[in-house]
């Protein structure tokens, strides 16, 4: 094994996750499942609110949630060193010479892998009985940019053979080649032939409408074929195309339970109390305290009989915990900040509304410090549902596994960063939801969210639609990100929104705020420009030019006048990249259930807005 570059611990949950595919310098890699993982240099993070709304999707045997192994840094690297990481493969398994465009499998053994330990990077596979070679250097073979995916998660290398033979291969073995011919790439300019028997065929029948290729059901991250046929078919799509995978994970806050000092104190320190099984164990610990100085304040307050107590019942309640709702106990304490324990990882303080908008705001409040924890759970191809509704209510099947068996851990990353979290009054929203034009906008979107869910097949097709509450506590999110990044010292895609929506006859309503935080993993998201801009006076001209900014898009009159889709491509009004749209991991919903009309007037407004002059 050899390393053969790195990734940050959130890319491996949003962006290059198990079973996606990762494009290094030299090949394309496959991120391999989870019964290839090395946890033994894997951190183990704690948050048992999470585990538990986990199990309710995967099973009660879901216990741990791990940080990816890491390397650390090390100014003497051993190259004998075992590999540490994440485990990948080449894939897809094809390849194309650079120069005279031979097509084989890296098993066929034309191609050979050559790797340097000391130069990751330059770990490629050559063809080394290339007759166009120059210098006798061998020339580089490359990944070949075509692939077989279906709805079900399912990937393949395209059928070559197949494809050029069209479904008749006399050739035993083939020899094929892959030519482009022209600049442009298109695949109508891409002609494979198999030189065994002169027959040859265009790329472009590939991507043909009526192109129907068989799924064989094969999970590659998984080295497993399902013996089951698959009932969708393959599509062909590129390498890197950004329907080949799309992640599937859950989140929670960090919120601090215990009340007393000692509840407190375990809390801060559970990642180095959590193995401890005896009270004897607790007495060593304390005795060589030296090694573990963050205990120090515990051990100088408390008996170790009331530590060993306070353990105890700290393990028995994530044990025993019911499956929780992740966001109301968030919502609770975020409605009354007063009420908060102050934690290293939980810090809320409550300033006056935005100033100009105390009819329509609560109380805001500054979350000085707060910790997220974000787990994979699994992940979907071609068509994603995991950001069309949250992922403890979405029961999609399709949802492709991370391992072969049921999962006992999951890969997870945790930031700390700061935040504003903003309420609506619930008065103001109940007179909103009463204007006609309002209750027509919701019916439009209910329309389109049953044509989305029917497009993809997902029954009963009025299900989960989140209401007209969530399009604006939406808006208004993505409105206030656009115009505070630009003042507060934040990257777009450095900070987050959570929203906190419900009706007063859902369970733990009524809902109807939104918290704004940063997301980045690093130092970034701890700078304390965010919380700067949380005051009344300034919090206040942000909302004021965000409201402003909505009325008017660069692309009106064509963006105003976008009604929610009905043939199911999309779900969202008056709102495109150029005022509304927000980055990937910004936003909870994936940019649908947006529309600028529930904010202002807009050139084709329906006076639904509820900052309307």
């Amino acid at each position: 094994m050899n390393e053969l570059g790195e990734l940050r611990p959130s890319q491996l949950i949003f962006t290059f996750g198990v079973g996606s595919l990762i494009d290094l310098p030299n090949m394309s890699a496959l991120v391999m499942g989870l019964d290839d993982w090395d946890t033994r240099y894997c951190t183990e993070i704690y948050e048992d609110r999470l585990v538990a709304a986990v199990q309710k999707r995967l099973g009660p045997q879901m216990s741990r949630l791990y940080l990816p192994p890491i390397k650390l840094d090390s100014t003497d690297r051993d190259p004998a060193a075992p590999a540490i990481g994440v485990p990948v493969v080449p894939f897809p398994r094809w390849m194309r010479c650079s120069l005279c465009d031979t097509l084989a499998t890296v098993e066929s053994g034309v191609f050979k892998l050559v790797q340097d330990m000391y130069r990751p990077d330059k770990t490629e596979y050559v063809h080394q009985g290339c007759l166009k070679s120059i210098g006798g250097r061998p020339p580089s073979a490359q990944s070949i940019r075509f692939l077989l995916a279906c709805r079900e998660g399912h990937l393949t290398d395209f059928p070559w053979l197949n494809f050029v033979h069209k479904g008749n291969v006399p050739c035993k073995p083939a020899t094929l080649t892959f030519r482009e011919y022209g600049a442009s790439g298109d695949a109508s300019d891409i002609i494979v032939k198999c030189h065994s028997c002169g027959i040859e065929r265009r790329m472009a029948d590939a991507f043909d409408p009526d192109a129907n290729f068989a799924c064989p059901g094969h999970h590659p991250h998984l080295r497993l074929t399902e013996a089951n046929a698959c009932p969708e078919s393959a599509k062909a799509i590129l390498l890197g195309s950004s329907n080949s995978w799309f992640q599937s994970s859950l989140s929670a806050l960090s919120i601090p339970r215990s009340t007393d000092r000692l509840g407190k104190l375990i809390e801060e320190q559970w990642n180095d109390l959590a193995d401890l099984e005896t009270l004897e164990e607790v007495r060593l610990v304390k005795k060589k305290t030296n090694k573990f100085p963050s205990l120090i304040p515990l051990f100088s307050e408390f008996q170790e009989d009331d530590i060993w107590t306070a353990i105890e019942a700290k393990r028995n309640g994530q044990t025993h915990g019911q499956a929780e709702d992740l966001k109301l106990p968030e919502w609770q304490i975020f409605s009354n900040p007063d009420s908060a324990t102050e934690s290293k990882d939980f810090k809320l303080r409550r300033v006056p509304a935005p100033k100009g908008y105390e009819a329509s705001f609560e109380d805001t409040v500054l979350v000085e410090r707060i910790r997220e924890v974000r787990a994979l759970l699994g992940f979907t191809r071609i068509e994603s549902t995991a950001d069309f509704a949250e992922a403890t209510l979405l029961m999609d099947e399709r949802m492709t596994p991370l391992r072969r068996e049921s999962p006992t851990w999951l890969p997870a990353s945790e930031v700390r960063g700061e935040g504003i979290f903003l309420r609506i009054r619930e008065e103001a929203f109940v007179k909103w939801e009463g204007k006609p034009e309002v209750q027509a906008l919701q019916r439009e979107f209910l329309e389109s969210h049953k044509a989305w869910r029917q497009l993809r097949k997902l029954k009963p097709f009025g299900e989960n639609f989140p209401g007209i509450r969530l399009v604006l506590l939406h808006t208004l999110a993505h409105a206030l990100m656009r115009q505070i990044v630009l003042d507060c010292g934040y990257t777009a895609a450095s900070v987050r929104e959570r929203l906190y929506s419900r009706q007063p006859n859902e369970a733990g309503g009524p809902m109807a705020g939104i918290l704004l935080y940063t997301a980045a993993p690093d130092s970034e998201g701890t700078l304390g420009g965010l919380v700067e801009l949380g005051d009344s006076m300034t919090l206040g001209r942000h909302l004021e030019q965000a409201l402003e900014g909505a009325r008017l898009c660069a692309s009106d009159p064509l963006c105003a006048e976008h009604r929610p889709d009905m043939t199911g491509r999309g779900i969202h009004g008056a709102c495109c990249h150029a005022c509304q749209f927000s980055p990937e991991t910004s936003c909870e919903r994936g940019n649908r259930y947006l529309d600028r009309t529930v904010l202002v007037e807009t050139f084709s407004s329906f006076h639904a807005g509820l900052f309307e002059a």
